[in-house]
C-alpha cells in the first residue's frame, strides 16, 4: 500500500497542475478582470456602498482627476478606460502583476502557492490565507456534519430496505425519501424560515448566522447549546436532498450482494441472517458506498452548501468563493481553487485506502496508477 501511496501522491502534481493551468487561461480570457473592475469604481460606474478599496488601490481612488486627451491607449485595452491617464492604467497593471507576461504571471503564481502563501486579496486587502481560515469553520460544520448525519441514516435505512425489499416500509420510505430529493435544496431552507425562523407561524430557531451576539458570555454547555440551535435549520435543509441517492445506493448495492452465491453457501452453513449479513454482505456492499465519499464530501463541503450559506447568512467558503469570482478577486479565486483540488485529491486517496483496508482482496499494488 506504501507505494501506491507515493505514486498517488506524486501524480497530483501534474493534476494540480494541469487543472491550474486550464483554470488560469480561462479566467484570464473572461472579460472584466481586476483591472477593468478598479477603473470602474474610479469612473464612478462600479461604485457601491459596500465597496472596499484596499492599500494602493484607495490611493489610486484619488487620482481619478488624472485624464488626458491621449488616453485612447488604455481604452484599446480595458473598457472604459477612455479618459484615464496611459500611465495611470501602467500603473494599476502593475499592482494587480498585469505588467507581467501570462507564463510569468502563472510561474510566480505557483511558486508562491506552493509555499502556501497567497497574498493578498483584490478586494479587502486582507492575506488570502486569513480569509480562508475565518471562512474555513462555517464550512466545516456544514459539511462534516451533513455528511455524518446523512451517512448515520442512509447506510441503516439503506440496509433495512434492502432487508425487506418490496414490503410496504420499502414503499413508503422510497416515496418519502424520492419526495425530499425533489425539492430543490434552497426552496426547502426558504420554506423551513419561513415556518419556524421568525416568520407568523412559529419563532422556533435564529434567522441568521452560526451563533448569538452573546456567544462569548455564554457557558460552555451554553455556547454547544447555541451552536446546535444555529446549525438544526441549515443542516434539515442540506441533509434532505442527500438522503435519496445514499439510501438507494446502498440499497441496491446490499441487494446485488445478497443474490450471489457466497451469501447462499453461507445460509446453508447455519449462519444466522445477522452473521451472513453483517459479516459477509456489509464489507462487500460498502465498497461502492466508501468510493463515493470522498466525492461527496468534497461536494458538501465546498459547492452544496453556497446557496444555503446565503440564505441563513451563513459567512463560509462558498460565499468567499462566489463573491470572489462576481468581484474578479483573482487572488482568492486561484487561492481557493488550488486548496479545494488539492483537498479533493487527498481525500479521494484517503477514499482508496479505505477500500484496500475494508477489503484486502483489492490490491492496488498489482496494477498501474
Amino acid at each position: 500500500m506504501f507505494a501506491y501511496i507515493v505514486r498517488r501522491l506524486l501524480l497530483m502534481i501534474p493534476t494540480l497542475f494541469g487543472i491550474m493551468v486550464l483554470n488560469f487561461l480561462i479566467i484570464q480570457a473572461a472579460p472584466g478582470g481586476p483591472v477593468e473592475q478598479m477603473i470602474q469604481k474610479i469612473k464612478g460606474t462600479g461604485v457601491s456602498a459596500t465597496d472596499r478599496v484596499s492599500g494602493e488601490g484607495s490611493e489610486l481612488l484619488s487620482a481619478r482627476s488624472q485624464t488626458t486627451q491621449s488616453a485612447s491607449q488604455g481604452s484599446k485595452v480595458y473598457r472604459g478606460a477612455q479618459g484615464l491617464d496611459p500611465q495611470f492604467i501602467k500603473r494599476l497593471e502593475k499592482m494587480y502583476g498585469f505588467d507581467k507576461p501570462l507564463p510569468e504571471r502563472f510561474y510566480l503564481m505557483m511558486k508562491s502557492f506552493v509555499l502556501f502563501d497567497f497574498g493578498n486579496s483584490y478586494t479587502s486587502g486582507r492575506p488570502v490565507v486569513d480569509l480562508i481560515i475565518e471562512k474555513l469553520p462555517v464550512s466545516i460544520s456544514i459539511g462534516l456534519w451533513t455528511a455524518l448525519i446523512t451517512y448515520l441514516v442512509s447506510i441503516p435505512l439503506g440496509i433495512a430496505k434492502a432487508v425487506r425489499d418490496g414490503s410496504p416500509f420499502d414503499i413508503w420510505t422510497s416515496a418519502v425519501i424520492i419526495a425530499g430529493a425533489a425539492i430543490p435544496e434552497f426552496l426547502f431552507a426558504i420554506l423551513l424560515i419561513v415556518l419556524f425562523a421568525g416568520s407568523e407561524y412559529f419563532h422556533w430557531f435564529p434567522l441568521r448566522g452560526l451563533t448569538s451576539e452573546n456567544w462569548d458570555q455564554l457557558s460552555l454547555w451554553g455556547k454547544i447549546a447555541d451552536y446546535l440551535w444555529h446549525m438544526t435549520l441549515p443542516l434539515i435543509a442540506m441533509i434532505i436532498g442527500s438522503f435519496a441517492s445514499l439510501t438507494l445506493l446502498t440499497k441496491n448495492s446490499f441487494l446485488d450482494q445478497i443474490n450471489q452465491q457466497y451469501v447462499v453457501t453461507a445460509r446453508a452453513k447455519g449462519l444466522t441472517e445477522r452473521s451472513v449479513l453483517y459479516g459477509h454482505v456489509f464489507r462487500n456492499a460498502m465498497l461502492i458506498v466508501i468510493s463515493g465519499f470522498p466525492a461527496a464530501l468534497v461536494g458538501i463541503l465546498f459547492a452544496g452548501s453556497l446557496l444555503i450559506e446565503i440564505i441563513f447568512s451563513l459567512d463560509g467558503l462558498g460565499l468567499l468563493g462566489y463573491e470572489a469570482v462576481i468581484n474578479r478577486d483573482y487572488q482568492v479565486v486561484f487561492a481557493t481553487l488550488y486548496s479545494f483540488t488539492l483537498l479533493g485529491l487527498v481525500i479521494n486517496l484517503i477514499g482508496d485506502a479505505l477500500k484496500m483496508v475494508i477489503d484486502p482482496r483489492i490490491d492496488y499494488e498489482a496494477r498501474e496508477v
